[in-house]
């Protein structure tokens, strides 16, 4: 069974979101999305100043397996990349939650993260 912090909110696109101090909103993919993809081997990053829509494609993740697109789960505009990422991709698998943390957004609206799912709803989701 995949590991979902209760903490967070979660995307029905498996991408997860972590509230930060001063409306920035840290993302990354779920455990059970990495597992899906089997050995991360590139991500691509969005660009700082980058603005995203909740909902709408900013960046990729490419496995052994498949390229995924990744979502962002709430508005506003790029402030930080996780750039560890560039030279170790593989911190998606053993760290879905912690070191591989994708990107943060300041966020434009902090209502977005209401339209995500709890970590018992999206239990029920990747249970289906």
């Amino acid at each position: 069974m995949s590991d979902t912090p209760n903490e967070l909110k979660y995307a029905k696109s498996h991408e997860w979101a972590r509230a930060l101090p001063n409306d920035i909103i840290e993302v990354g993919i779920s455990d059970y999305a990495q597992e899906s993809l089997g050995d991360v081997v590139y991500v691509e990053l969005p660009d700082i100043g980058d603005s995203v829509t909740a909902g709408e494609e900013c960046c990729a993740v490419e496995s052994v397996k498949a390229a995924s697109d990744i979502y962002a789960p709430v508005s506003g505009e790029i402030v930080e990349v996780n750039s560890s990422l560039d030279d170790e991709p593989e911190l998606l698998n053993q760290s879905p939650y912690g070191d591989g943390w994708m990107f943060r957004i300041k966020a434009s609206a902090l209502e977005d993260l209401d339209a995500l799912m709890d970590a018992d709803a999206y239990e029920n989701q990747i249970a289906d």
